[in-house]
């Protein structure tokens, strides 16, 4: 039995000695890890899948005949070289010229019993606004009339004493008293009519034998547009009350706020573009016409006033503006295009370049520079001489679109 039990031990040693030489064998052939046997059919995938190796896509392009292009207003041109000047860039707040904006209130007390004009209406110079019936005035055209009535009476006087002296009836003297009276009576009477005249008055309402006391007109000294109105009927109105605030908005004023270290590249009757974020396409000339001499201690900025002109009064105070101010051309000249020419394609700028035919266009990555006055740097992507499309390129980006669409 017992050496029945020994060959049995021996066997299973053997047995066991063998499944491991086996098993270290095949880890050694298969670089240290099991080999798996591969599913009959199944074939084996390079890294990269299906598609390695296989060219991408060309760029599309977009072809179009020499006439077609002129129909679109594609323009190409080559490539140059010019001098760029630089711009500052400003935002600023559009307000009313104070030069042409008046407060119109009235120059005597009195109670407003008529309203002739609301706001936002176009008024002319010389215009009543508004009519006042006034207490004062009453007192003003009691003393005119007076005055009328006492130089009548001095006319008649001196003429009566003039002719009593031709008859040698009256003293020399009278006369020279009947002259003087008469005089004074003119005085009197020119310091009521301008009296008059100052409170708003016209000569025409004087006219006649009617006393009738006239209403006071309120009227505006300039021709604009009303910006504030608070006349209503009934209320009292004095001279520090305004009444209506009129404005020529023909032309406007934009302030704006220039940094500290720009100020030696600004100067008053620089020229401006002034152009506003409701009005993407509208871009009005203009010029510095103030520079502050004080510096913002907050802000290190200094206000500068531009003024522009307005026409359709599309710019209206209170609006933000931004305002571009041109700089001097530098001496070394650079690649550049035209800001239309440069397009926004998925995410790159691209300039649409020309084959040597003329009728394909190419869609080619630039890398852009620094902006003036409508012109864009070219850093990289183009090169001198070379020629593409300056005007038209939205056209050529609308047909690159709908070819990929279509593809």
């Amino acid at each position: 039995m017992k050496k029945k039990g020994i060959i049995i031990g021996l066997i299973l040693a053997v047995a066991l000695g063998g499944g491991f030489l086996y098993r270290s064998i095949n880890l050694k052939n298969s670089g240290g890890e099991p080999v798996e046997k591969k599913e009959a059919g199944h074939k084996e995938e390079k890294p990269g899948g299906p598609d390695e190796g296989k060219d991408k896509k060309e760029p599309v392009s977009v072809k179009m005949t020499a006439e077609v292009q002129k129909q679109n207003g594609v323009i190409v041109a080559p490539a140059k070289k010019q001098r760029m000047g630089g711009v500052i860039s400003a935002t600023g707040k559009v307000e009313a010229n104070a030069d042409r904006t008046a407060h119109v209130s009235p120059r005597i007390s009195g109670k407003i019993v008529a309203v002739r004009a609301s706001l936002g209406d176009s008024v002319s110079a010389g215009q009543a606004l508004a009519t006042l019936d006034s207490v004062e005035l009453g007192e003003a055209l009691g003393r005119y009339h007076q005055s009328r009535t006492k130089l009548a009476l001095a006319q008649s006087s001196m003429d009566r004493i003039k002719h009593l002296v031709e008859k040698k009836i009256a003293a020399r003297k009278d006369i020279l008293q009947a002259e003087t009276d008469f005089k004074t009576a003119q005085t009197e009477l020119h310091t009521d009519e301008e009296r008059l005249s100052l409170y708003g008055v016209s000569a025409s309402d004087l006219k006649g034998e009617d006393h009738k006391k006239p209403f006071l007109p309120v009227r505006s000294p300039i021709a604009g547009t009303i910006t504030e109105k608070h006349a209503i009927v009934g209320e009292l109105a004095d001279p520090s009350k305004s009444l209506y605030t009129v404005a020529d908005l023909s032309t406007v004023w934009v302030l704006v706020d220039i940094h500290e270290k720009d100020l030696a590249k600004v100067h008053k009757g620089q020229a401006a573009i002034v152009s506003v974020s409701a009005f993407p396409d509208l871009r009005l000339r203009g010029r510095i016409t103030y520079i502050a001499d004080l510096v913002d201690e907050a802000t290190r900025t200094v206000k500068a006033r531009v003024a522009v002109a307005n026409p359709g009064r599309k710019l209206k105070p209170e609006m933000f503006a931004t305002v571009e101010l041109a700089l001097q051309a530098d001496s070394a000249a650079v690649l550049s295009v035209p800001e239309e020419a440069l397009q926004d394609v998925d995410g790159n700028k691209v300039l649409f370049v020309v084959n040597d035919n003329g009728v394909e266009f190419k869609p080619r990555k630039v890398e852009p520079g620094r902006t003036a006055n409508g012109m864009v740097e070219i850093v990289s992507g183009l090169k001198e001489g070379e020629r593409y499309a300056i005007k038209g390129a939205f056209i050529l980006k609308s047909e690159l679109k709908k070819g990929e669409l279509e593809g």
